[in-house]
């Protein structure tokens, strides 16, 4: 039961490797109404920016195609000719207000998420054809979310459009009786008004929307305690394996430590907790540590040097000095050189003393 329910709540916050995996997959934080801000932005910057570069070039273009309409070769290869001269002309005048919408609806992605390729989002599921499965989603707090966001633009954006519009009311009865070229700078002007109001709610609402599809999203990606367990051994390893390899990889050491006692020309003990044995030979520049422990490890150090004849002094400030400066296979710390020169210095005259 307990790792049932381990398997079931996922109450722990999802880890990096989680993330990646997520967004590998296409499963992104994704927000329509940030798309649909950035969409509106950009079209309310063309609005204001180039609409009358365009329709000056729409305009002398078909004017002067009207203009001289009678002029117009029709046979043959002109009519081909025509209409492509015609189309240049208005996608040189369009090209620049499409390029700032494409990448208004590109921004709209970017700035949610790093751009993705993945095929998974499009991979077919039976998940995605279940009845089950298709009732659930209907039902959903997404669902729910979707439906009141919904409710409140249409209540919100079309109030504010409907203050907006009711002072020129009056204004509008009289379009029927102005003329064309006059009605365009004020339909600009309306517009512009309308869609710099559409823009003002729809951010607030975008904000409100991507904040909210994040902590689904994150709360989606959470997971269990069994999950990061898992997680941790496939990128660890397993904890009970790296403990033993670990325990393999300090007994080799240990036995090659151990081999290399023989060569020492001193222990030096504390009597009940260190050992340090050191290595020196005549034209040596400093002595070198070949082995050292406490306890357990001290007391082997010590029965290994004693089995091979090897002096084992005692001298507690300087075996707790060197265990704590000098690790295997180093030599001696400069600042302890008076200190063993003294104890090798003694073992060396006990040794011509034994040998007379």
């Amino acid at each position: 039961m307990a790792e049932e329910t381990d398997t079931t709540d996922k109450t722990e916050d999802p880890t990096q490797k989680r993330l990646d995996e997520a967004l590998e997959r296409g499963d992104v934080v994704k927000s329509q109404e940030v798309n649909t801000w950035f969409i509106i932005a950009g079209g309310t910057l063309v609005l204001m920016s180039f609409t009358g570069g365009m329709g000056d070039g729409l305009t002398g273009t078909l004017r002067g195609l009207i203009a001289n309409s009678y002029k117009i070769n029709m046979d043959g290869p002109a009519l081909p000719l025509l209409f492509q001269k015609i189309g240049v002309e208005m996608l040189a005048a369009l090209a620049l207000p499409f390029l700032i919408l494409m990448l208004a609806a590109l921004m709209g992605n970017l700035i949610q998420h790093r751009l993705v390729w993945s095929t998974d989002p499009v991979t077919p599921k039976l998940s995605k054809i279940s009845l089950l499965a298709g009732m659930k989603r209907l039902f959903s707090k997404q669902a729910l979310a979707n439906f009141i966001k919904g409710l409140a633009k249409l209540i919100v954006v079309g109030g504010v459009l409907t203050v907006l519009m009711m002072p020129e009311r009056e204004r509008f009865e009289g379009l029927e009786r102005t003329d064309p070229a006059a009605m365009l700078p004020f339909t600009q002007t309306l517009a512009l008004k309308l869609m710099g109001a559409v823009v003002a709610l729809l951010a607030v609402i975008a904000a409100a929307d991507y904040f909210f599809q994040y902590r689904t999203w994150f709360e989606r990606q959470k997971m269990s305690l069994r999950d990061l367990k898992e997680e941790f051994k496939q990128s660890e390893g397993d904890p009970t394996i790296k403990s033993k390899l670990r325990q393999m990889r300090q007994q080799r050491s240990r036995k090659r430590m151990m081999a290399q006692v023989p060569k020492a020309a001193v222990i030096i003990t504390n009597p009940t907790h260190y050992a340090i044995a050191l290595q020196y030979e005549r034209g040596m520049e400093a002595p070198i540590c070949v082995a050292k422990g406490v306890d357990a490890l001290a007391l082997k150090i010590r029965e290994v040097g004693r089995a091979h004849s090897i002096p084992v002094i005692e001298n507690p400030p300087l075996a707790r000095a060197l265990h704590a400066t000098v690790d295997v296979d180093e030599a001696v710390p400069p600042e302890h050189y008076k200190a063993v020169a003294e104890v090798i210095g003694y073992v060396m005259k006990l040794r011509r003393l034994s040998r007379l």
